[in-house]
């Protein structure tokens, strides 16, 4: 505050202003050009501090500080820095600057009483050192307490008397560093002897920084004089009216001549000073090098150092290249308060006889999880039991240290619940309740505002719905085992299979042959056939063997899936679900319930289900009784619930009710506790000691045992009894590949067969002549197969069957025969001159076809 009037002094005046002491970080937004400060703002400290506090993983911090502007200002700087490091600051300890004794110790009750164990003084000298030595009179300076200082109680703690040392035993502080030098020495040596020659009754003539400072500002302005020169020290006098105005004498000191000047000087000195490297960076230190200090015995001890580069250090000249790391301190030992060097962890349960205040929410139903026992005399809560309340109790014998809590009811006084699961949890966040717990689930949108431990039960929300039986006679169930899909693709496959056969035994087996609608009645016969395995018609080409062998045995699998899956549904499927499907509820408006101040109204709200169509219950025979109304008499279709709940429902009601899928991901049940509370860590792990051991099982078969042996199946969920084709694609590939190849390969060898006849062809010819060739040829009998030779010409004699291979002689007597007569027309309609065959070439070409070369 004086330096506020000073600087405006210092502005109307164009007078330099330079200060050593002046380290309030609100200074540093003033912009005076003519003010300069010869020290460091308070802010620079606070990153040195939150280093300190992560480096031990320290989870809750309190600063005490003074109710002035020298305290106020630093306090959002070092939140700040503190919330970047994930450290909670739960409470801010304000003392007046002229506060009492009684008033302070007071102040310190109230801290002891919390779980924080951290502090950071930020005070005047004075009130700071009274500050701690009341701490070390009502025991907050014993094992387990972490003490900081800021940086202007730390330089100073040497000018008070021993007595006060005392009260700073394992007080760790923070203060800018001054680098040693042979110049810093000899100074040091000159001051002490000169400062006891002068007061001779005081013992203590330590240097400190900022008298280090104050020197180097005196030789920094020296300097700026002599380059500004001295040619014009005078002043520009205001005009001051004598009627009647009252002024000050400094108000009539007027605007300084050299005073620009000088100013611009100062801002340009740069020099190695008693304190370290000095010049202005916008008229002020710049941020340097802090040391971190432990006060221990009638001394201090370094015990690292903090830089802006490097973070926390051992040594000044090491290199830290992780920077802020926490894995392991980069500090050097520390006697802590109790005398002891074991870190203190930060925290600790109140002993004085506080308990923990845990909220348990309060159910009419599926008590198997939690039940409040009411005394009706008093109105009050006896016990509370329940699998819930089994779960944290063994949590919490388990701790290393004793923890003292009670459970209390979230209840209004005539013992209803006073809220939703979410207005619990929010007790949590407002300071209500220590912790709550219970059947909470942990969620997205709670773990904003408190913390969970780890679950320690299944998660998931899933859709409840009735079960039906079947009695209802369907005339066409015999197509219920297959899919749409998979009925299409068997039938075309089937289709495939029948042309693939007759392609492949058409020119040599008779049983193919004939008219086209008796060609194609045969094909389709046998491919059909297959399915009962009762074809009758044989196939005597290795490719058609082979496709038919592959198909036969896609087809005996389809035929023993479609067997079981038919056999399913007229004999063990007796019951269906009424619901299968979440987006039928919405298309049909039907009404859904789910369990009362439950999280999953929000979730059916996000799933686009209309408020008129929730509906809630509370206990398990609510829901039963909803369910036997039916949503057309003000009942529900379905419910969706959390798979613990549902599992307790089904044990009850086994036979009556299924799940459906789909399922709703969730982290299950955890216990709540305020966001950053240190004993989340603890509890959880003591949840997977109890989880992973004999206990956890104890403690399920204690509630649920019985009621789940009654339905083991309660967890398993219906769905479609049809057969896909997804399950049989592989098979379908197979054939399909199998058939394709055999058919690629017989054209590659019919082709090569006729390849002579197919040379005769004039160049000219048209690809729909050729084709046309080609299919009369295959057509024809292949009359060099072994199967026509076998049936129709086992006698030689019988050279007049027209069927049979011609003979050499009788070649030349075949020129009318119909191939040679289309060879002839072929040729014929060519308009080449050259191409003109006579009889016998064609015929001897004929007699190549014939013979199949």
């Amino acid at each position: 505050m004086q330096a506020n009037f000073v600087i405006s002094l210092g502005n109307k005046s164009q007078v330099p202003i330079i200060s050593f002491s002046a380290t309030s970080p609100a200074l540093t937004s003033l912009n005076s050009p003519y003010f300069f400060r010869a020290a460091q703002s308070g802010s620079s400290q606070v990153k040195a501090i939150s280093s300190i506090v992560k480096a031990f993983g320290w989870r809750q911090v309190v600063p005490i500080y003074v109710d002035n502007q020298f305290g106020e200002t630093l306090i959002p700087f070092l939140t700040a820095a503190l919330q970047e490091i994930n450290t909670r600051v739960p409470y801010l300890s304000v003392l007046s600057e002229s506060a009492t004794d009684d008033r302070i110790a007071k102040e310190l009750y109230k801290l002891m009483n919390m779980e924080t164990r951290v502090f950071i003084v930020h005070a005047a000298t004075s009130l700071g050192f009274r500050i701690l030595d009341k701490a070390e009179e009502i025991g907050m300076m014993s094992e387990g307490y972490v003490w900081i200082m800021t940086d202007s109680m730390t330089t100073m703690w040497r000018s008070f008397d021993s007595l006060a040392i005392d009260s700073l035993q394992g007080v760790l502080g923070v203060r800018p560093y001054v680098p040693k030098s042979k110049e810093l020495e000899n100074f040091s040596v000159r001051w002490r002897r000169k400062f006891q020659r002068d007061n001779p009754s005081i013992s203590n003539a330590e240097v400190n920084v900022f008298g280090l400072w104050a020197y180097d500002a005196t030789f920094a302005l020296a300097m700026a004089v002599e380059e500004a020169g001295t040619a014009d020290l005078s002043f520009i006098k205001p005009n001051i009216s004598s009627r009647g105005v009252s002024t000050t004498e400094l108000e009539t000191l007027g605007v300084s001549r050299n005073g620009p000047r000088l100013t611009r000087e100062l801002s340009n000195v740069t020099f190695r000073g008693l304190s370290g490297d000095f010049h202005f960076v916008n008229g002020q230190l710049d941020a340097s090098v802090f040391e971190i200090v432990n006060i221990n015995g009638n001394g201090e001890r370094r015990v690292g150092f903090w830089t802006p580069e490097s973070g926390l250090v051992r040594d000044m000249y090491s290199k830290n290249t992780s920077t802020n790391s926490t894995s392991k301190p980069k500090l050097g030992p520390i006697i802590w308060p109790g005398d002891t060097n074991l870190v203190p962890k930060g925290w600790q349960i109140p002993t004085d006889g506080k308990k923990l205040i845990i909220g348990v929410p309060v159910k009419d139903g599926f008590t198997e999880f939690l039940e409040v026992i009411w005394d009706y005399d008093t109105n009050t809560s006896k016990s509370v039991r329940g699998y819930c309340i089994d779960v944290f109790d063994a949590a919490m014998t388990k701790m290393p240290y004793p923890v003292a809590y009670k459970y209390v009811p979230f209840a209004t006084p005539d013992r209803k619940p006073a809220g939703s699961y979410n207005d619990l949890v929010d007790q949590v966040y407002y300071g209500n309740y220590d912790a709550v717990v219970g059947d909470t689930t942990i969620v997205a949108n709670r773990s904003m505002y408190v913390d969970f431990t780890l679950p320690y039960t299944e998660s998931g929300v899933s859709m409840l719905v009735p079960i039906r039986e079947n009695k209802k006679k369907n005339a066409w169930i015999f197509l219920q085992p297959l899919t749409s899909d998979l009925w299409i693709t068997s039938g075309c496959f089937f289709v495939f299979i029948g042309f693939t056969v007759w392609i492949l035994e058409h020119r040599i087996n008779k049983d193919f042959r004939g008219p086209p609608a008796h060609q194609i009645g045969t094909s389709f016969w046998f491919s059909f056939s297959t399915m009962v395995f009762a074809h009758r018609e044989k196939v005597v080409s290795n490719l058609a063997r082979f496709v038919v062998i592959i198909w036969c045995f896609v087809v005996l699998i389809l035929i023993q899936s479609y067997t079981a899956s038919l056999t399913s549904l007229l004999t063990v499927e007796k019951l269906q679900p009424t619901v299968t499907d979440i987006n039928v509820l919405l298309k049909r408006r039907e009404s859904v319930g789910f369990l009362y101040g439950s999280f999953v109204e929000g979730m059916l709200m996000g799933l686009k289900f209309d408020e008129s169509q929730l509906k809630t219950y509370r206990t398990p025979e609510e829901l039963h009784n909803l369910f036997v109304k039916g949503s057309a008499n003000g009942g529900i279709s379905a419910a969706f619930d959390e798979i613990p709940y549902i599992n307790m429902f089904l044990a009850k009601y086994c036979g009556k009710y299924t799940t459906v899928e789909p399922t709703f991901k969730t982290a299950g049940f955890g216990f709540v506790f305020p966001k950053g509370s240190p004993l989340v860590a603890d509890i959880s792990r003591e949840i997977l000691n109890v989880t992973q051991g004999d206990q956890m099982e104890q403690i399920q078969n204690k509630w649920f045992k019985n009621g789940e042996a009654t339905c083991p199946d309660s967890d398993t969920f219906v769905s479609s009894n049809s057969l896909g084709l997804d399950s049989f694609w592989g098979l379908f590939l197979i054939a399909g590949v199998s058939s394709t190849s055999a058919l690629i390969m017989f054209a590659a060898m019919f082709l090569y067969e006729q390849r002579h006849v197919l040379f005769q062809l004039p160049s000219e010819t048209s690809i729909w002549r050729r084709v046309r060739f080609v299919s009369r040829i295959f057509d024809e009998k292949d009359m060099s197969s072994h199967t026509f030779r076998k049936t129709e010409c086992s006698d030689h004699a019988s050279t007049s069957n027209t069927n049979c291979p011609p003979s050499p002689s009788s070649l030349s007597n075949q020129t009318d025969s119909s191939d040679f007569t289309f060879i002839v027309e072929l040729v014929s309609n060519t308009s080449s001159p050259d191409v003109s065959p006579s009889p016998g070439r064609s015929s001897i070409e004929l007699a190549d076809y014939n013979h199949g070369r």
